[in-house]
């Protein structure tokens, strides 16, 4: 077993208690008598949420955007992006989720095992010969392994009013 999936199969353990959260991938149902029904955000899955990665329990996915499902009702907006993301919330709930459940859709797939052979995925690299991750676009990148331990403290015991 490689260092990298070594440490993604220690933080598994370490999760292993700790609550999940929903992942959501876009579908379009199929037509019913030629007409199309909207898009919708299904049920994909559950991961922990550390930061900039998805754990699940056999993958490392690259986290997107974070929506809440509700219902779809009329609302005035005072920017388009508000009536986007409404939009998207209402795909959610049409795709089964509860209201105001949390759901992670955008994540994209990475491969922790492209770091043993010197190459990035999304936000993880090798940096000085160790794994390590990118916490932000502009930020620079800190031990994959202090990354996740710390992730997964927070998780675990959150800050006050968090």
């Amino acid at each position: 077993m490689s260092e990298v999936e070594e440490l993604f199969a220690d933080a598994r353990r370490a999760l292993a208690d700790l609550p999940t959260e929903n992942l959501g991938q876009w579908t379009t149902p199929r037509r019913i008598l030629g007409v199309p029904r909207a898009p919708r955000v299904a049920p994909a899955g559950t991961a922990w949420h550390l930061g900039v990665l998805l754990v699940t329990d056999d993958a490392v996915l690259g986290t997107g955007d974070i929506i809440r499902a509700r219902e779809e009702v009329r609302r005035g907006f005072a920017a388009e992006s508000q009536r986007e993301r409404a939009a998207i919330a209402a795909a959610a709930f049409r795709g089964g989720f509860p209201e105001g459940v949390a759901v992670h859709i955008g994540w994209t797939v990475l491969d922790p095992s492209a770091l043993d052979r010197g190459a990035a995925s999304g936000p993880l690299a090798v940096c000085d010969g160790r794994p390590a991750v990118r916490w932000s676009a502009s930020g620079g990148y800190q031990p994959l392994e202090g990354y996740l331990r710390e992730r997964i403290a927070l998780l675990r015991t959150p800050p006050e009013r968090a």
